[in-house]
């Protein structure tokens, strides 16, 4: 049978992680479908571009409007592709969805006008200058598993909105979420094959979209460090752009002065919600020795109150996690620290009746050093090693002890302070008093930096990733014949220029005004023949 057959005949079985449950199928495509729905996104977006930009923020809207219609439905399939709460699936997905696609709506006019660019210099007075931002053309997007919905929306609204049409594939393991889109496209209206919904393995599809012959005009990839390396290789072979965010080691700094009612359940929240499987969740916690006991009692207080089970009511705390293969991860990172002298602080119990769906228990380590993996590799899971420091200056050098650089925290109530150490951690995003929370924000750009990833998404930086600047001139003294250093070549031209040297940038007075005086000499030169 050959490969394509094969393809035609498979269907991704979409199970529940927290029950077990089979909730729906999805389709595969083969290759070929790929790859003609490149060629008919490039196809369709010359058309797509040209509409008045009203009609494209019109359908976005229907988008935002399908996810308020829709809420319950919406949430409720996030919930069961994924593992996490209903509440979750609302609170970091659904919600901040629709405000994103209300904040690109209302505001790409605003990031699409001309914007004129100031003259650099006297000698190009004539000149008038202006950067038009101009659609790419194909965007292609590869979203990941544990924000399905939240994580793309980011990228295929501002992406549509800017004109570009989308190829879109998501994880095999949140195809109902992948669908659900689907759906909210086609509920919108838009035309065909501007947007267009993959289901192919993500080794495949990768190639595929960066073949030579016909790849998009950019790639964006949320995921794992080796695989975003291996994107970008094969980007070079067709110098095709990418933009990758690749996760992160987030570390989180409690300052002697920190609240620290805030900053423990600030931890729980933002390092073990979505059972800790977010790129920007906070996974190293550096406690200043004057608080790190009572910090760590109120941590393991209210760690060991939280609820975790299967996501069939609202009355819980903590999902599944999502796959297998991410809990093997977990257990292999816990064992390492506990055989290295790392102390278990808290730890949920799960109930036994749950043997069939994907938890890892609620764990929370203490006497941990930067020899653990835990501590120097990219945990993605319901885990927190907290680590007591002497003072700031030793959690910035720990802190900066990492090859990732998505985000971090400082935890202090002097926020002055706190900003200044915060802007010594070397991440794309540092908060103050929180953490996590500004990927919510569609205002404020979403990056790191080292193994981190390259480009932004969210926000105004966010949607110029969408474009490309194209720089438009135009001479005011169009009438004339000639600029001044146009040929014929002579010692007078040379001696002109020279003086225009000198009369921008002589240190002299006097030398200023005979460089004028050169310079001056070559306006006529303009207007002859």
């Amino acid at each position: 049978m050959s490969t394509s057959q094969t393809f035609d005949l498979q269907k991704t079985v979409c199970v529940n992680p927290a029950t077990g449950d089979i909730v729906g199928y999805s389709q595969m495509n083969t290759p070929e479908e790929a790859r003609e729905a490149v060629r008919r996104a490039r196809a369709a977006q010359p058309a797509w571009a040209a509409l008045p930009l009203e009609e494209r923020v019109r359908y976005m809207l229907r988008l935002r409007d399908y996810l308020v219609d829709h809420v319950d439905d919406v949430s409720a399939t996030i919930s069961k592709d994924v593992g996490k709460t209903r509440v979750e699936a609302l609170a970091t997905e659904v919600l901040p969805s629709a405000m994103a696609t209300d904040y690109y709506a209302k505001n790409a006019r605003r990031f699409l006008q001309p914007r004129k660019v100031r003259a650099g210099s006297l000698l190009f007075l004539n000149k008038r200058s202006r950067i038009f931002r101009i659609p790419f053309g194909v965007i292609g997007i590869i979203a990941p598993w544990n924000y399905p919905l939240g994580i793309p929306m980011h990228e295929i609204v501002p992406a549509l909105l800017a004109g570009n049409t989308v190829i879109f594939k998501t994880a095999p393991e949140t195809q109902m979420v992948g669908r659900k889109i689907e759906e909210m496209i086609q509920a919108a209206g838009l035309p065909a094959d501007v947007f267009t919904h993959l289901n192919i393995p993500g080794a495949i599809i990768g190639q595929i979209l960066l073949e030579p012959d016909h790849h998009v005009d950019k790639l964006f990839f949320t995921g794992s460090v080796p695989v975003g390396k291996t994107l970008m290789a094969k980007a070079a072979e067709s110098l095709t752009p990418v933009s990758l965010e690749l996760g992160g080691n987030d570390p989180m700094l409690v300052c002697p002065d920190a609240h620290l009612a805030r900053a423990v359940n600030g931890a729980m929240w933002a390092g073990l919600q979505n059972s800790g499987q977010s790129c920007g969740g906070v996974e190293r916690v550096y406690v200043h020795q004057d608080v790190y006991e009572p910090f760590i009692q109120l941590l393991k207080q209210r760690v060991e109150a939280l609820r975790q089970g299967p996501n069939t009511h609202h009355n819980v705390d903590i999902g599944a996690m999502c796959t297998e293969r991410q809990i093997k991860t977990i257990q292999r990172q816990v064992d390492d620290a506990l055989a290295k002298g790392a102390t278990l602080l808290a730890q949920v119990t799960v109930d036994s009746a749950h043997t069939r769906a994907n938890f890892y228990p609620v764990t929370v380590l203490t006497n941990v050093d930067h020899t653990m993996e835990l501590m120097r590799e990219e945990t993605f899971g319901p885990v927190l090693g907290v680590m007591k420091v002497r003072d700031m200056e030793q959690a910035i050098e720990l802190a900066n002890d990492s090859s990732l650089g998505l985000t971090g925290s400082v935890w202090s109530r002097k926020t002055r302070e706190a900003v200044a150490l915060g802007r010594r951690i070397h991440a794309g995003v540092i908060t103050i008093n929180d953490h996590l929370l500004t990927h919510g924000m569609a205002e404020t750009p979403w990056g790191g930096v080292k193994e981190s990833g390259i480009g932004r998404s969210h926000g105004e930086l966010g949607f110029d990733e969408m474009t490309q600047p194209q720089v438009v001139t135009t001479e005011l003294l169009h009438f004339a014949k000639r600029n001044l250093f146009w040929h014929p070549y002579d010692e007078p031209l040379y001696e002109g220029l020279k003086g225009a040297l000198n009369f921008l940038h002589g240190r002299e007075f006097s030398i200023r005004l005979r460089g004028l005086i050169r310079f001056a000499g070559l306006i006529p030169r303009m207007f002859k023949d």
